[in-house]
Order: C-alpha cells, then sequence, then structure tokens
C-alpha cells in the first residue's frame, strides 16, 4: 500500500496526494510530504524513489531489499536512516522486530516498512489532524515518529520485567519443565532487545549531536530528549537480563532442594527399616513347626511376640533417635 499525506505553506493539509503529484509537491519549499510504503512491490517503489526523489540506488537497495541494524547513512541532500520497530506479547517466542527505512529531506519524509507499525500509525493519524507536526519540518515529524517507537520500547520493557516476576513467582511455588523453557525465551528476548537498543541509542546520539543540514538545530535538542530515554532503556535493559540470570540461578537452587529432600526422605525410609530388615533376616520368619524339635521354642507364640516387639521397638527407636538429631 502506498499513501501520502501533504501539508502546504498555506495552512492546507492534502490526504489524497498521488505519485503524479510528488514532483510539484517537492518544488514547494514551504510544503512537507510524507510519503509511506507499506508492504509495496520493489519494482515500482523503486521509480518513485530513484526517479521522483533522487534517492541514490544503494541506498534505495538497502531500503528495499536487504535487513540492516539501526543505522544513519548521510547523503548530504537527505539521511537514510534504518530502525527498528518492536513488541513482545507475554508467553510469546521473542520479541517481534520490524525494520523501518526512512528518508529524511529538506521538505519531506519517506518511510518504508513490510508490516504495519503501530507507533507510525499513531503519528499518521495525528498528523492527518493536527497540521502542527507539519508546521516544525520533516524532521520534527522524524522526531515523532522516534519519539513514539520509544514508546513501544518502554512498553516491551515493562511487559518484559512482568513476565520475568510472573516466572519468578511461579519458580519459587511449583517449578516444572516448562519453566525452564519460559525462562530461556525471556533470556533470547533480552538478548534480541539489547542488540537492538545499542545500536537505537547510536542513531538516536548521531541525530541529536553530528553536524548535518537536514536536521535543523533547533530540532536536535528534541533528539538528544529521545536518546536519553534510549540511555535509561539500555541500563534497564541490562538489569532485566540480570534478573533472567537469577530467575534462572533461583529455578536450578529450588529444583536442587527438592532433591535433596527426596534423597533425604528416600534415606530414612531405608534407616528406618534397616534395623527391620538384620531381624527379619537373622530369625528367617520362619514361625511354622520345624522338622527339629530342638527348634520347636523358636516357633512358639512367645518367640512371635518378642520377635515381633523387636521389630517394632528398633523402627521406634531408629525414628525417635533421627528425630533426636533433627535429621527429620
Amino acid at each position: 500500500m502506498l499513501r501520502a499525506i501533504c501539508y502546504r505553506g498555506n495552512g492546507d493539509l492534502i490526504t489524497n496526494v498521488t505519485p503524479e503529484d510528488y514532483p510539484s509537491v517537492l518544488q514547494d519549499k514551504s510544503a512537507v510530504l510524507w510519503v509511506d510504503f507499506i508492504d509495496e512491490d520493489p519494482e515500482p517503489s523503486e521509480q518513485i524513489l530513484i526517479h521522483t526523489f533522487g534517492f541514490h540506488p544503494l541506498a534505495v537497495d538497502d531500503a528495499l531489499h536487504e535487513t540492516h541494524v539501526p543505522k544513519v547513512d548521510d547523503w548530504e541532500q537527505y539521511l537514510y536512516i534504518a530502525m527498528h520497530a518492536i513488541s513482545f506479547t507475554a508467553g510469546g517466542d521473542d520479541i517481534d522486530a520490524i525494520e523501518l527505512d526512512v528518508f529524511l529531506g529538506e521538505n519531506y519524509i519517506v518511510t518504508h516498512h513490510d508490516s504495519p507499525i503501530q507507533a507510525l500509525e499513531r503519528i499518521w493519524e495525528e498528523c492527518s489532524r493536527d497540521v502542527r507536526y507539519f508546521k516544525r519540518g520533516a524532521d520534527h515529524v522524524l522526531y515523532e515518529i522516534t519519539d513514539e517507537l520509544i514508546v513501544d520500547y518502554m512498553q516491551v520493557v515493562e511487559s518484559l520485567d512482568e513476565e520475568i516476576e510472573t516466572v519468578e513467582n511461579e519458580v519459587m511455588g511449583k517449578p516444572s519443565g516448562e519453566i525452564v523453557q519460559r525462562i530461556f525465551t525471556l533470556k533470547r528476548a533480552t538478548l534480541h532487545l539489547r542488540r537492538v537498543l545499542s545500536p537505537m541509542r547510536e542513531v538516536l546520539n548521531k541525530l541529536a549531536r553530528d553536524e548535518n543540514a537536514i536536521i535543523d538545530v533547533k530540532d536536535r535538542v528534541y533528539f538528544r530528549d529521545v536518546y536519553d530515554h534510549l540511555v535509561r532503556l539500555h541500563d534497564i535493559s541490562e538489569s532485566l537480563r540480570d534478573l533472567v540470570g537469577g530467575v534462572l540461578d533461583t529455578y536450578l537452587s529450588v529444583i536442587n532442594n527438592r532433591m535433596n529432600e527426596i534423597m533425604k526422605t528416600l534415606t530414612l525410609i531405608t534407616t528406618l527399616f534397616m534395623p527391620v530388615s538384620f531381624l527379619v533376616g537373622f530369625f528367617g520368619m520362619n514361625f511354622f513347626q520345624p522338622v527339629s524339635e530342638d527348634l520347636a521354642p523358636w516357633t512358639n507364640n512367645v518367640a512371635f511376640v518378642i520377635t515381633f516387639i523387636m521389630i517394632v521397638g528398633a523402627f521406634m527407636g531408629m525414628y525417635f533417635w533421627m528425630r533426636q538429631r533433627r535429621w527429620m
């Protein structure tokens, strides 16, 4: 889908701009044009980007055919910026990342992405209703987009934090094999988040501090504010990674403690029946009439009662002895 919105210097906001209108709008230095490519075919998109806007084929190829980590390329007349929009659902396998390619010129901004981006949609709706975003220039529209992307970043960090807390509570309650998989999923998500945040931080740092003709000096302070948010989010992501490692250590400790309790119980049972086994093995438990008359006293009722008392007494004696030594 290809869509465009244009603000004219006289205050008019045009929402039905066609590709045939792009050249005339670009010639108007008081106008601001925003063109958004959503999962468009590369061939017609290349025609517009190269011939209408005059972007370099290498920059167009980066935007349409390749996947990059967040970066900024200065082509003097325009900036090519690659960013990532992310989202995370509790219980999901990993962070979902969508690459957002941006071309920023003096009076235009061109965005390209293969899937809808919620942050971009919110800014598009705001710009369609309020011309104040366009009055400040195309670079300010870029600031609004990046700021909204960071809002989604914050939501992802909060979701990860809540998921880690939930898993930690389950680990302390009734740990299971499924929790291990969730822990490693969270670990993979935090690593993915870190891989996105680190280059994004550098992108915003360049937009806020590098000298270029596209971004006005008065708007760099806005990008500096977004950069500060990213620095804070990067620090929080490091803490989340440590928390996931702590949850994994807690899970292993809980499992080891449960195993120790099980082994302790089995050992106590074995120890309790050890004297009983000895007595049973020694006497043979043959309380039937023997062939030899000399062994008759060993099989009468008195011998049976004495043997039974010895078995029960040995069991109870071992039990109270282990209780006294606080082994159980």
